[in-house]
């Protein structure tokens, strides 16, 4: 069944890897920072792009360097190898060695090249000190989040909504930075009440802001994983019948004041929510896609630089043709044909039902249901993207797969995640 399996919660980590990975996170940092911060539209792109080049130097060498190959899982090991191998086939097809290609592989987080090479973040050592140290990123780009808000309020209060510069200064600032506190509150047992309480505060703002400009699926991202975590905490909690109770009075209550706060406010601050609320953006570019793929197309997709005709929607292009869909599953088709979702499917799938059925413990649940979420996520939101949110559902999938990790018991992982 295994190969070599590693002992993951091993204390003795050795100190050159523990480097190594401090480099990884470090120059994973630097780029999402300034990749968020080119979003602004206010900071200079070139230095942006500098410092995105200054983090793609830091954080490629060391993730070579700290690709371990170990599986613990035969059906994991084989899907993961032909779901790599066919990720490659998708990345040479059609790649174009043109300098505007080659800038916009290397600086675009949604539709670059660095979003195929997530994967291999499974074969990194899964080890507690791996989990902590994810922990204080997740949290790192939170604060990033929250600077970032009070920096450029201006453009984040600004509801023009007919300017895309300003629209997606905030989708970017929450899918780069916010959306993986997530999994902080998901692992809420795990944590100092400082880490939950600025995890929480970073996914209120995120929530806030979601309504304010009316992003209904960065709405679900920021809500979901709080609903969930309640969840949680009902299955933990000792005294679950007066904890439903006492929540179906606070949850009615919540309801009748909320609609009452957005009644009063409908046509003020929450104006645009109401008018997106029953808003159809999808169909029409959904109609061109399918008009537009053809049978080999669906199979195998149309490689890495894969178009398809959509006239009328990207006003002011001088082309008709389109590299990216709003539907993210479309997206993966469309760039890897269904074989490249299905394999997807066939590893997300399993790791679902082992982390939520076959466990012991909150932390396999969590990541269960993140990559739950993350799977919902692919059709109103584009998260298949080089960003920490979609790392961690390679990082979930290695928990979900591990035997060890599943079947340990709560009170051990409490005592060494809560060990400082």
């Amino acid at each position: 069944m295994t190969d070599n399996p590693e002992i993951l919660f091993d204390p003795g980590f050795d100190k050159t890897t523990s480097k190594t990975l401090n480099l990884f996170w470090f120059g994973f940092i630097i780029y999402s920072a300034s990749l968020s911060l080119a979003a602004s539209t206010v900071v200079n792109y070139i230095a942006c792009q500098a410092l995105q080049i200054l983090g793609v130097i830091i954080f490629v060498p060391t993730a070579i360097i700290l690709i371990q190959w170990k599986f613990e899982n035969n059906y994991l090991k084989i899907f993961y190898i032909l779901y790599c191998s066919w990720l490659l086939i998708v990345i040479f097809r059609g790649f174009l060695f043109d300098y505007a290609n080659l800038k916009f592989m290397l600086f675009d987080a949604e539709s670059g090249l660095f979003r195929y090479f997530v994967p291999l973040i499974l074969l990194f050592p899964r080890n507690a000190f791996f989990y902590k140290k994810l922990f204080k990123v997740i949290i790192i780009l939170g604060i990033l989040f929250i600077i970032y808000d009070i920096v450029f309020h201006n453009n984040l209060l600004d509801l023009n909504y007919t300017n895309n510069a300003i629209k997606f200064t905030f989708e970017n600032f929450t899918k780069i930075l916010s959306v993986s506190c997530g999994f902080i509150i998901l692992t809420f047992i795990y944590h100092p009440n400082r880490r939950i309480f600025l995890a929480l505060l970073v996914i209120f703002i995120s929530i806030g802001f979601a309504i304010l400009r009316a992003r209904r699926a960065l709405l679900f991202m920021t809500i979901s994983p709080l609903f969930i975590s309640y969840m949680f905490y009902l299955y933990a909690g000792k005294r679950r019948f007066l904890i439903i109770l006492s929540s179906l009075f606070i949850g009615l209550f919540l309801i009748s004041y909320g609609i009452k706060v957005y009644n009063e406010n409908k046509y003020g601050a929450f104006g645009l929510i109401t008018g997106r609320l029953y808003e159809d953006t999808r169909t029409g570019v959904e109609k061109y896609f399918y008009e537009d793929m053809k049978a080999q197309d669906w199979i195998i997709g149309k490689g890495i630089n894969g178009q398809y005709y959509c006239p009328g929607i990207d006003l002011g292009k001088l082309t008709s043709y389109r590299s990216m869909i709003e539907t993210d599953y479309l997206n993966i088709i469309l760039k890897g044909g269904l074989i490249s979702l299905g394999l997807l499917l066939l590893i997300l799938i399993p790791a679902i039902f082992k982390g939520i059925f076959y466990s012991k413990n909150m932390l396999s649940k969590a990541a269960a249901f993140w990559i739950l979420l993350w799977l919902m996520e692919l059709y109103p939101a584009n998260v298949n993207s080089f960003s920490l949110n979609h790392l961690l559902v390679w990082i979930s999938i290695g928990i979900c797969y591990s035997n060890e990790i599943r079947n340990m018991p709560e009170s051990r992982i409490k005592e060494i995640f809560l060990i400082q």
